[in-house]
C-alpha cells in the first residue's frame, strides 16, 4: 500500500466527486461542483490537499486564507465562503480557514485525517498565519438534542462521555471550541443547523508590520495642483512631499489624480496632443519605479493617479497600485472618453479584477469608468471594500457626473469610494488648460454612516489633502442588518451582471 499527500489537481475531480459522493451519502446536494474545485485551486493552490492511496484518492481538505476580523466569530459557512464564491480568501488574510475535509469509508482505519491536519498546521507556520479555524459539524447530536442542548452536548463530548466522530477528532488534534454556531450550515440536519467554531493557534506566529489587525483603514487623498516643474526631479520632489505628509500621519493609502504628470508635456506642446502623449509615456515607467521605491521607503500603499502606457502602438490610461511590500498591480481604463479618443486615439483596457492588499480587497477604477455602475458591481461582487477613483475633469458638471456616480457606487455596491483630482490651470499644455476638482469619501447611506453618505470631502478647486478613516467593519454590519441590504437583495433571478473576458477572472 503506497500513501502519499499532495497538493489537489484539477484532474483529480472524478474521483474526488466520488470519494465525496461515499464520505456524505445523505449530502449528495452539497458535492462540490468542478468549476468549484477549479476556483479553489487557481485562487489558493497549497490550500487545497489531497491524499492518494496507492494513487487513488482517499481524502481530501479545501482551505481558504482569510481576514478573519472581517468576519468574526459569529459568521455562518455561506458568509465565509462569500456564498460560495470563494471571494472571501485573501492572499494578505491572516487565518487559515478550513472549508471541508472528507475521507473515503473505505480508508477511514489509516487515521488519514489526521495526516491532513498535520499538512494545514504545517501550511499554517509556512505561511506565518495566526491560527486555523474550522466550523466543525457535530454529526451524532440529533441522537441526544432531545435531552441535550449543544452547549451541554459539547461539553459531554468534551469529557468523553459522548463520542461525536467530528468533535472528538478535533478536540484530540488540539483543537479549542470558541462558541457554538448556530444556522451554520442548513442542509447539515443530523448536527441539526449547529457547529462548534474551533480554532488552533500557531505559536510559531510573528506579527507582520503591514497586516490590518483592525478593520479601521486609513484613506489619503492628494487634490494635486497643476503647475509647471522645471524637471522631473522638481515633480518627484512635489511627490514626496505628499507622500511623506500621508506617511507621517500613518496612513495606509495616498491616492493621486488621473493625469496627474501632465505637467510633464509642457516640452512637447510643439507637437500634436497623440504625439505628445506618446512622449510622455516614454517617462511611465520611470515614475511607476520611483513611486514604488516611495511607497517601500515611506511603508504606504501608492495610487499613482493614472498616466499614459504605450503597448503595441496603442495608448492606454494607466494606474499602478504600488504596494509597501513591493508588489505592483495595474487597471487601465477600461472605458475611454470621447475627449481622449478624439485627441489621443486611445484604448480601452479589458481586464476586470479586484486587487489584494493588506488591507483587504479593493477595487481601482479610472475616471469616466465609474459612471458605468456594471464595472463596480463585477469589483463587489469579487469582495471589494474600498473603490478608489483618481480622475481629472475641466468643468464643475464634468466633476459632478463622476462625484455623483461615485456616490451612488457606494450605496449600491455596500462600500467605500475615494475620489482624487487635479486642480487649478495649466497654460500652455495642449487639452489641459484647466482643471476642477473636490477628492471626497463615499459611503453607504445607512444610520452607521454619516447622514449625507460623505465621509470627508476636500476644499473645493484648491490644493490640499484629505485623510479619512474608514471601517470595514461597518460594511459587514451594513449588509446583514442594513435598512436595506443592496448586494442580498438583487433579483438574480431576473438579471445578473457577468464579465465575457476570461482573464477577468470573474464568476
Amino acid at each position: 500500500m503506497q500513501i502519499d499527500i499532495r497538493n489537489l489537481a484539477l484532474s483529480d475531480y472524478d474521483e474526488l466527486r466520488e470519494t465525496m459522493l461515499k464520505a456524505y451519502p445523505t449530502m449528495s446536494e452539497s458535492i462540490w461542483s468542478k468549476k468549484s474545485i477549479q476556483k479553489l485551486i487557481k485562487i489558493f493552490p497549497d490550500g487545497q490537499i489531497c491524499i492518494t492511496v496507492d494513487e487513488k484518492i482517499a481524502a481530501v481538505c479545501l482551505s481558504l486564507k482569510v481576514q478573519y476580523e472581517l468576519f468574526g466569530d459569529d459568521h455562518t459557512y455561506k458568509e465565509i465562503t462569500g456564498n460560495y464564491t470563494f471571494n472571501t480568501h485573501s492572499d494578505t488574510g491572516n487565518v487559515l480557514y478550513g472549508i471541508e475535509i472528507f475521507v473515503d469509508p473505505e480508508f477511514r482505519e489509516l487515521r488519514l485525517a489526521r495526516r491532513l491536519y498535520d499538512a494545514r498546521k504545517e501550511l499554517c507556520e509556512k505561511l506565518n498565519l495566526k491560527s486555523i479555524v474550522v466550523g466543525g459539524r457535530i454529526p451524532h447530536y440529533h441522537l441526544h438534542s432531545a435531552e441535550l442542548t449543544p452547549r451541554q452536548y459539547i461539553q459531554q463530548v468534551r469529557k468523553k462521555e459522548i463520542y461525536d466522530p467530528v468533535l472528538s477528532f478535533q478536540l484530540a488534534n488540539n483543537f479549542l471550541p470558541v462558541r457554538v454556531l448556530k444556522n451554520y450550515l442548513p442542509e447539515d440536519l443530523h448536527s441539526e443547523e449547529n457547529a462548534v467554531l474551533l480554532q488552533w493557534n500557531n505559536i510559531y506566529y510573528s506579527k507582520k508590520p503591514n497586516t490590518m489587525q483592525d478593520s479601521v483603514i486609513r484613506l489619503g487623498l492628494i487634490q494635486w495642483q497643476m503647475r509647471h516643474f522645471k524637471d522631473l526631479e522638481a515633480f518627484y520632489e512635489q511627490v514626496e512631499f505628499f507622500v511623506n505628509v500621508m506617511a507621517d500621519y500613518k496612513s495606509d493609502f495616498i491616492m493621486f489624480p488621473e493625469f496627474f504628470n501632465t505637467p510633464l508635456l509642457a516640452p512637447f506642446n510643439d507637437l500634436n496632443e497623440r504625439d505628445s502623449m506618446f512622449k510622455l509615456a516614454e517617462l511611465t515607467e520611470e515614475i511607476k519605479n520611483k513611486l514604488s521605491q516611495l511607497a517601500i521607503a515611506y511603508n504606504i500603499n501608492i495610487i499613482g493617479g493614472s498616466m499614459p502606457y504605450v503597448e503595441n502602438e496603442e495608448l492606454y490610461n494607466i494606474s499602478y497600485l504600488l504596494h509597501r511590500d513591493g508588489k505592483i498591480d495595474e487597471h487601465r481604463k477600461v472605458h475611454i472618453t470621447p475627449n481622449e479618443r478624439k485627441y489621443y486615439g486611445m484604448k480601452g483596457g479589458d481586464q476586470i479584477k479586484v486587487i489584494d492588499t493588506d488591507c483587504g480587497k479593493v477595487g481601482l477604477v479610472i475616471c469616466y469608468d465609474v459612471e458605468f455602475p456594471e464595472l463596480p458591481r463585477l469589483l463587489a461582487d469579487q469582495g471589494m471594500k474600498i473603490l478608489f477613483v483618481p480622475y481629472l475633469t475641466d468643468t464643475q458638471n464634468a466633476y459632478m457626473r463622476v462625484r455623483n456616480c461615485a456616490s451612488a457606487r457606494a450605496i449600491e455596491n455596500e462600500c467605500y469610494v475615494a475620489i482624487a483630482g487635479c486642480v487649478g490651470n495649466l497654460p500652455g499644455v495642449n487639452n489641459m488648460d484647466i482643471q476642477y476638482g473636490q477628492a471626497a469619501v463615499f459611503t453607504p447611506s445607512d444610520f452607521a454612516f454619516p447622514s449625507n453618505a460623505i465621509k470627508g470631502e476636500a476644499t473645493p478647486n484648491t490644493e490640499s489633502t484629505l485623510i479619512v478613516d474608514v471601517d470595514l467593519n461597518l460594511l459587514k454590519e451594513l449588509h446583514h442588518y442594513g435598512a436595506v441590504r443592496t448586494m442580498s437583495d438583487r433579483r438574480k433571478d431576473l438579471y445578473d451582471t457577468i464579465s465575457h473576458h476570461p482573464e477577468s477572472d470573474l464568476e
